[in-house]
Parts: C-alpha cells; structure tokens; sequence
C-alpha cells in the first residue's frame, strides 16, 4: 500500500506555492529529467509530497552551485536499477505524450 506522500494530486500552480519555485522552473526541471509528474488524460501535471520535498532538494543543490546534470548522475546512482529504468520509462513515456499535443 502505498502511503500519502507517494500519490500524485498536487497541482503545478500548487506545487510552485509550495516550493516557491516558479512553474517555469519546475517543467524546466522535468525536462532535464530530474521530477516525474503524471499526467492526467487532459494533460495536466500531477505532482507528490515526496515530489515537493525533491523539488526544495534540487532548488538548494542549484543554489549551491551544481549542474542539472550533476544532479540528474548523483540521483542516479542511488537508485535500485529497477526504480531508475521505471523512471526513465516514465520520462519517455511523457515525451511521448507531449509529441501528441
């Protein structure tokens, strides 16, 4: 069972007030593969507590002078290998979605 802050239902407009961090900023983020929203059948970004703590978490590390890329590698290698292709596939399957826009 999987607990509260793993369910994807906070919005971006909500996310951004959360983090303080723009929603620029935070597609920016997705694009450089660092944050896996879902989607909703009409497009919409669907983000988790968890999601909100690894947001602040990337935001302070950018502050501190790292790269997206740095991230993105030092992420990676924390990951199970199960975990990380599931993201990867998740990744791929919202560029996806978006070519259909």
């Amino acid at each position: 069972m999987s607990s509260y802050k793993d369910k994807k239902v906070i919005t971006i407009g909500v996310m951004s007030e959360l983090t303080g961090l723009s929603e620029r900023k935070i597609r920016y983020y997705e694009e450089r593969k660092l944050i896996f929203p879902e989607r909703t059948k009409g497009g919409t970004r669907k983000y988790s507590f968890d999601d909100v703590e690894r947001l602040i978490d990337i935001a302070d590390k950018m502050e501190d002078g790292m790269q997206t890329f740095d991230i993105r590698r030092m992420e990676q290698k924390k990951l199970p290998k199960k975990e990380l292709r599931e993201r990867m596939l998740r990744g791929q399957l919202n560029a996806a979605f978006n070519m259909r826009k």
